[in-house]
């Protein structure tokens, strides 16, 4: 008997049919003889419900007790859910039993509407799980120090999965979504993009820090540190579905780099519009400037991704990052009212209609001119580079928005990535 979690997305739970058919299949499972906690996400919209009534009320200035409210008002999204999913477990004869996560509880930190998790105690969970019961926990949410209820940030019920798989050592977590797969690239953009039927952890770390959507990075953060078996596959086959077939499709996360992964030079095109690029020009070029910048930014718990120092002239350089583009406007402020009187920079501007696109794959390691190949390409549409930022498997490129979908189509041509992977000979 082995102990599976399972994580269903909003869209898996977006309506009392859908969460019944959520339950058959968990019911499935446990009859097979399997430990079962299932982590729901809220019903698709219901997030962006609640917080839309929270910002028609809120104030102007953004404060720490602001936020503490907001993730009061978030969390009860995924309440709903696990009562309503423990309720549907019921009606099909098993025992179910839902917990909010305080009550487990997954102990966080205080970073409001951000929080990253701590500690899981699990004591009550495996009483019920030894007692037959099916557990059901909230995902995105946990409780700090002080007692405050908080939210890990969009996407946390991945990470609440995975965390939970962690702690109590799962043989497998099962990330139900609304596609079937990892797939080379978004097929919305690409129709030609194929399913991959496994990825390495590296790569798909580098996928969802690039803007995959399909996982959270802090998801694929957590099963790599913890080795968490993972697999991505979608919530939409039919319940009844034979439960060996299941358990080998959608994608595997796996730790293992295979002779048919090193075929490929790159995996996978990732790409995110999220993004918004700040310059601060005419800064001194001294010792210890990046830190006078990005200090107080990192300060204010926004993450930065892309950062280019350029040559000095005169003893001034300019100094550009991005930032997610829901930061834009306050890192703008920011820097306008405390970095740039503090450096005596000569202004501060910033473009939010920029986009980043990213080539992946653990080929890359031992291939030499995937860049330039990609630069290349890019080149011959036409469309120019402002930012590059590379890895030993991936390499990023940041461009305007506009191109976004001709050079994620024109990648995915080049690196051959619509073509069905080969065999290598025995």
């Amino acid at each position: 008997m082995a102990l599976i979690v399972h994580k269903y997305g909003g869209t898996s739970m977006g309506s009392t049919e859908r969460i019944r058919n959520v339950a058959k299949r968990v019911a499935k499972w446990a009859r097979a003889g399997h430990q079962m906690v299932v982590v729901p996400s809220a019903m698709s919209g219901e997030t962006n419900r609640l917080l839309g009534l929270a910002r028609e009320l809120a104030p102007l200035s953004h404060s720490a007790a602001l936020s503490r409210e907001f993730d009061m008002i978030a969390a009860t999204g995924e309440q709903v859910s696990v009562g309503l999913l423990a309720i549907a477990l019921q009606a099909e004869g098993l025992q179910a039993v839902s917990y909010a996560g305080w009550q487990v509880p997954i102990e966080t930190d205080s970073a409001y509407t951000k929080a990253r998790i701590e500690r899981i105690d699990d004591t009550r969970v495996r009483a019920d799980l030894a007692a037959g019961k099916v557990v059901v926990i909230t995902g995105f949410q946990g409780i700090d120090a002080a007692g405050h209820i908080t939210t890990l940030g969009r996407g946390g019920s991945d990470t609440s999965a995975v965390a939970v798989a962690a702690a109590m050592k799962a043989a497998e977590c099962l990330i139900y979504t609304d596609v079937d797969g990892v797939y080379t690239t978004d097929p919305r953009v690409v129709p030609e993009a194929r399913r991959l039927s496994a990825v390495s952890f590296e790569e798909m770390l580098e996928m969802a820090s690039l803007g995959s959507k399909v996982l959270q990075i802090r998801a694929v953060e957590f099963a790599g540190k913890y080795r968490v078996p993972l697999r991505v596959l979608s919530s939409f086959t039919p319940w009844d579905i034979d439960l060996d077939e299941e358990a080998k499709s959608g994608t595997l996360i796996t730790f293992e780099e295979d002779a048919n992964m090193e075929q490929a030079v790159v995996s996978g095109i990732a790409f995110n519009r999220d993004e918004a690029k700040i310059t601060v020009m005419g800064v001194p070029d001294k010792p210890g400037i990046a830190y006078q910048i990005l200090g107080p930014v990192a300060e204010a718990n926004i993450d930065v991704d892309v950062i280019i120092q350029n040559i000095s002239h005169d003893g001034k350089t300019d100094f550009s990052f991005t930032v997610h583009r829901n930061d834009y406007a306050r890192t703008l402020e920011l820097l306008k009212t405390t970095v740039q009187p503090h450096t005596g920079a000569a202004r501060v501007t910033g473009d939010p209609k920029i986009c980043k696109v990213s080539i992946v794959g653990i080929g890359m390691r031992s291939h030499v001119g995937v860049a330039s190949r990609m630069f290349k390409v890019l080149s011959e549409e036409g469309i120019n580079i402002q930012m590059i930022s590379t890895s030993e498997i991936k390499t990023s490129v940041v461009i305007d928005e506009k191109y976004m979908e001709l050079a994620v189509r024109a990648l995915h041509k080049a690196f051959d990535l619509d073509a069905p992977p080969t065999t290598p000979a025995a």
